[in-house]
C-alpha cells in the first residue's frame, strides 16, 4: 500500500510458481526468478511489495525459510470489505503468469533475547512470524507461540507448524469473544524475551494493553491493515504551524497522505501505526488517536500521522 505522492519502490518481475488455497479464505503465493536465478537474500520479518494484476500495490510478508535463496513465499487473505487488491492476486494470480514484485524490507527485525522469542499471532499474522520461528529453529533459538484463529479450517500452515511441536499453541475461538485466548498469563512476566506480534487490531491492542510493565525495546508489533473509514469519520484541517499552510483531510485519506499531496515530504515506514517513525507534535486540537505506539501520557501532544484522524475540526501540527 503506497499512500499518495509516496515514491513507489522498484519493483522486478517474478514468475509464480505455486498458487493454493490453504485455508478458509487464505492463499499461498510461491515467486521465483523466470530465469532461475537466486532471488535478494531476505530476513526474518522482511516484507515485499507486490503490484497485484487490477495495478494495485500490496505489501505481504515473507513466510518461507530465509535461508532460502530461490524463492519467495507470501500469504494472502481474501479481504471481501477491502481495496480489491487481495481479490485481484487470488483471481489472477495464476501458475506461470509474472507479478512485479520489489526487493524485501524489513520494519519487523527479529531481536536478540537472552530469554528466547514470544510470539502472539492471529490470522493472517500468522505470515511474517513463520519465517521467524524457521530461522529460530534453524539456529537452535528458543520460542513459544501462541497462535489464534476461528478453526482449524481457517489455520494457516497446520501441518507446518504441527512440526514445532510444544513450541507451538493453536488456539480456536470460534470467533466468540468468550472464548478468546487469556493471555495474562503469557504476557505477565517478560523473562528477558523478546515479544512480536501481528494480528487483527484488537489482538494487538490486547497485547499492547498488557506489556505496559514490559520494557518498549523489547515489544514489537506488525500490521498491513488498510486505515479503512470508519461511519463516524469526518473530513477536517490540518494547520501547518511553521508556515501556516492548511491541509485538507477528505475522508478516506490519511494525514500523511494529504500532507504528501500537498508537497511535504514526510518520513514513514509501516503506515499502520505501528512502528512510530511518522510520529509528529501536535500542537494544537483534538486527535483521535489510532495507533498502537503511543503512551497515553503522549497522546495529548503528539500523533501518529499514517492512521490518526481528529475529533475538532482542525487540528495543528509541527510541521
Amino acid at each position: 500500500m503506497t499512500a499518495a505522492g509516496a515514491p513507489e519502490p522498484a519493483l522486478i518481475p517474478r514468475r509464480v510458481a505455486r498458487a493454493e488455497r490453504i485455508a478458509t479464505d487464505i492463499h499461498l503465493f510461491e515467486l521465483r526468478d523466470p530465469a532461475g536465478a537466486d532471488l535478494p537474500e531476505f530476513s526474518p520479518g522482511s516484507h515485499v511489495t507486490l503490484r497485484v494484476p487490477n495495478g494495485m500495490l500490496r505489501r505481504y510478508s515473507l513466510c518461507n525459510d530465509p535461508a532460502e535463496r530461490d524463492r519467495y513465499v507470501v500469504a494472502v487473505k481474501r479481504e471481501a470489505n477491502g481495496r480489491g487488491g487481495s481479490e485481484s492476486l487470488i483471481r489472477d494470480g495464476r501458475v506461470g503468469s509474472e507479478i512485479a514484485v520489489s526487493g524485501p524490507v524489513n520494519n519487523f527485525a527479529l531481536a536478540k533475547a537472552a530469554g528466547g522469542h514470544l510470539f502472539v499471532a492471529g490470522g493472517i499474522g500468522i505470515t511474517p512470524i513463520m519465517a521467524m520461528i524457521r530461522h529460530l529453529a534453524a539456529a537452535g533459538g528458543r520460542f513459544r507461540l501462541y497462535y489464534c484463529t476461528r478453526a482449524p479450517e481457517a489455520t494457516a500452515f497446520r501441518a507446518e507448524l504441527a512440526e514445532f511441536g510444544s513450541q507451538v499453541v493453536i488456539h480456536h475461538d470460534g470467533g466468540d469473544l468468550a472464548r478468546a485466548l487469556d493471555l495474562w498469563p503469557i504476557l505477565e512476566k517478560p523473562q528477558g524475551r523478546q515479544l512480536y506480534c501481528c494480528g487483527p487490531r484488537g489482538l494487538m491492542q490486547a497485547v499492547r494493553d498488557m506489556t505496559g510493565h514490559w520494557s518498549p525495546a523489547a515489544v514489537h508489533f506488525e500490521s498491513f491493515a488498510d486505515a479503512a473509514p470508519r461511519p463516524d469519520d469526518k473530513p477536517f484541517t490540518v494547520r501547518l504551524a511553521r508556515n501556516g499552510d492548511i491541509v485538507t483531510v477528505p475522508v478516506g485519506t490519511t494525514i500523511l497522505a494529504a500532507l504528501r499531496a500537498h508537497g511535504l515530504a514526510v518520513p514513514s515506514s509501516c503506515e499502520s501505526g505501528t512502528c512510530g517513525t511518522c510520529r509528529t507534535k501536535l500542537l494544537a486540537g483534538e486527535a483521535d488517536h489510532r495507533d498502537l505506539v503511543l503512551a497515553d501520557g503522549e497522546r495529548a501532544t503528539t500523533i501518529m500521522l499514517c492512521v490518526s484522524r481528529a475529533l475538532s475540526d482542525e487540528l495543528v501540527i509541527d510541521r
